[in-house]
């Protein structure tokens, strides 16, 4: 038997990967394909210090700290440059391909990404530098033309984003000047909303697996996620889940939240560049289930059958397809036949039919265990207030409770 080892790279979570560690010891030996059996382990990583020539236990990393802590980002690229480590996702595109990239990287596909214009900083960076390159160079603008030009209303967001840091909605000349003083050394994008939007859409998406979810980002966050089943046009749906899959094959992210509003049947990706997504059970609730179990196929089928990462972006054969003279529809078909090859779409499908196929009722058994419910208890007591902690046990049970019931359909 093979051993395998995913190594989880942590911050203050302790639902989810409470939940992935459980339901990897239930998963069992695995046997592949080709007759091998395999058994993989999941272990919390520590930060220590490290020679780079040290051998690591792990196969495969889930990293949710390297995007601000940096001790462990260069860790995950020294085992992904000399060990082969597959990591999801690399900070090798994270670290530089941020929102602003990812905003260019679409356009040049041919997404309908809102008009969007970057503006130099509000404050002086701490650079001894600073002032010769500003008196020299920078040339003075008018950021009350630059909006009108762009249009009312907008948004104000940092260039490199994150948890809606720094963003703010820019209904006029007050708001924006407001919004660009309190920017400080932060870098900013003025982005053209996409006023009377009928649908704002959350697209989760790990490995080839994608989730469309209907996203109020106006509510609380326990409400954020409206379980909703045909929000969206069969035709809309898939130009979501393509859109969705084209950002994470296009720049080899593999575990990332693309999100999208819809108007009159157009699809304007407006945020798409997420290291460390949102996987709460607190926040998904209804999806939470289906997440972790993502994550749980993936990471078994990357690490059973060896799959290659990858560091570097290969932009070729996308922008062959973005600078082709044909439509819109038979592009977003391309960039799908690109993405399922990225992701080994077809192949992992068969991984899971053939080796993983008593995984959806191993989960639907234990969200409706006393193991889960006791996830459930521990969260809800270290995330509300005493006094609410009723209330939301009760809201928590309720949606993925209702999860259980449409997956017991599912399944029969």
């Amino acid at each position: 038997m093979t051993e395998h080892l995913v190594g989880l790279l942590l911050g203050a979570e302790e639902d989810w990967p409470q939940a992935f560690e459980e339901l990897m010891r239930r998963v069992g030996p695995v046997t592949a394909p080709d007759g091998t059996t395999h058994e993989v382990r999941s272990e919390r990583l520590t930060i220590e210090p490290f020679n780079l020539r040290d051998k690591p236990r792990t196969d495969l990393v889930i990293d949710r700290l390297a995007h601000w802590y940096y001790h462990p980002r260069e860790w995950l690229k020294k085992v992904s440059l000399m060990d082969d480590v597959y990591l999801l996702n690399s900070p090798f595109t994270f670290q530089s391909m941020e929102k602003h990239s990812a905003y260019c990287a679409l356009m040049r596909l041919g997404m309908h990404v809102p008009e969007t214009v970057l503006v130099p900083y509000k404050n002086p960076v701490d650079n001894v530098r600073w002032a010769y390159t500003s008196s020299k160079y920078n040339r003075s603008f008018d950021l009350d033309s630059v909006a009108a030009e762009l249009g009312y209303p907008m948004f104000m967001k940092p260039f490199d984003g994150g948890a809606w840091r720094g963003v703010s909605m820019i209904s006029g000349v007050d708001d924006l000047h407001r919004s660009y003083d309190d920017s400080g050394e932060m870098l900013m994008h003025l982005q053209r909303a996409v006023d009377g939007f009928e649908v704002f859409a959350r697209a989760l998406t790990i490995g080839p697996e994608t989730m469309v979810m209907k996203f109020r980002p106006d509510e609380p966050m326990h409400d954020r996620y409206e379980v909703a089943y045909d929000f969206l046009t069969p035709e809309v749906g898939a130009e979501t889940r393509t859109i969705a899959q084209t950002v994470n094959a296009f720049f080899r992210w593999e575990f990332n939240s693309c999100e999208m509003l819809v108007k009159d049947g157009v699809v304007y990706p407006i945020d798409y560049a997420n290291a460390c997504p949102d996987v709460a059970v607190t926040s998904l609730h209804y999806y939470f289930p289906w997440a972790i179990k993502s994550l749980l196929k993936w990471s078994i089928f990357c690490t059973v059958t060896g799959r290659k990462g990858y560091s570097q972006v290969d932009t070729g054969p996308w922008f062959d397809v973005a600078d082709a003279d044909t439509d819109y529809e038979t592009k977003l078909e391309a960039y799908q036949r690109l993405s399922d090859e990225y992701f080994e779409t077809e192949k992992y499908r068969d991984f899971v039919e053939h080796s993983l196929g008593h995984v959806d009722e191993m989960v639907l058994d234990w969200v409706l265990s006393d193991d889960f419910d006791r996830l459930l208890v521990e969260t809800v007591k270290s995330t509300y207030p005493q006094h609410e902690h009723e209330r939301f046990l009760g809201h928590f049970r309720g949606l993925t409770g209702l999860w259980a019931k449409d997956e017991e359909k599912i399944l029969g």
